[in-house]
């Protein structure tokens, strides 16, 4: 048995922790911006578009994220090419978060009254026009919260890519419990790491929507 202290662990996982935090940032950066494009898809007049994003949510929405990244990376190296853990961990959840984000602004898009879109068309707005300077604006506020709510699943979802061999957090905590066999120590600390970077993240959301509330 090797001799692990406390802070042998601490340092150990911190190491993980700012790897799962890169990968949050990451994801949900990269995938914030795809979604942004799903959802014109998705409420675009092309049926061709509308189909595509309809599968593409679907398909990322209705199989578990596990099975995604493990189908991504060994697929992937299958095929002849070489792929990190990081970029496949990465795109992985990119492609998950867009999906669900999609959905999300697609719900706060569609929340906006009917009378607003029927205001603009009486000002001969075009489409864009529309969603430039009267819709998108007041989605944007509806979906601040369930948005910041999401990405705490972001940050949970990283530890998922710990099946690729990615060392973020749960990864780097697996292999510190292999090695000091004090599990519970180091899973606690690993509890504790997740919660350090979810808490806040939680308490912005839930701020966010007591805002909303008094402001409609």
């Amino acid at each position: 048995m090797t001799d692990f202290t406390l802070f042998d662990m601490l340092r150990g996982l911190w190491g993980g922790l700012q790897w799962t935090l890169g990968l949050s940032l990451l994801a949900f950066v990269l995938g914030g911006t795809m979604g942004l494009l799903i959802l014109f898809a998705r409420m675009s007049s092309s049926v061709t578009l509308r189909t595509f994003a309809k599968v593409y949510i679907e398909l990322f929405q209705g199989t578990p994220l596990l099975m995604q990244l493990f189908m991504l990376f060994f697929g992937i190296s299958l095929m002849g090419l070489d792929i990190s853990p990081l970029v496949a961990a990465a795109l992985g959840l990119t492609l998950f978060t867009s999906a669900f984000l999609a959905e999300i602004w697609r719900g706060c898009v569609q929340s906006i009254p009917e009378g607003q879109w029927e205001a603009t068309d009486s000002l001969a707005f075009s489409y864009w026009e529309q969603m430039r300077y009267v819709i998108l604006p007041q989605a944007f506020r509806i979906a601040i919260p369930p948005t910041v709510g999401f990405s705490v699943q972001v940050v949970k979802g990283t530890s998922v890519a710990s099946i690729i061999g990615f060392a973020e957090l749960t990864k780097t905590g697996t292999m510190i419990a292999n090695a000091t066999f004090d599990p519970f120590t180091v899973f606690g600390l690993v509890a504790l790491g997740y919660f350090a970077l979810c808490w806040p993240l939680s308490l912005f959301a839930r701020r966010l929507e007591g805002g909303a509330r008094v402001t409609r």
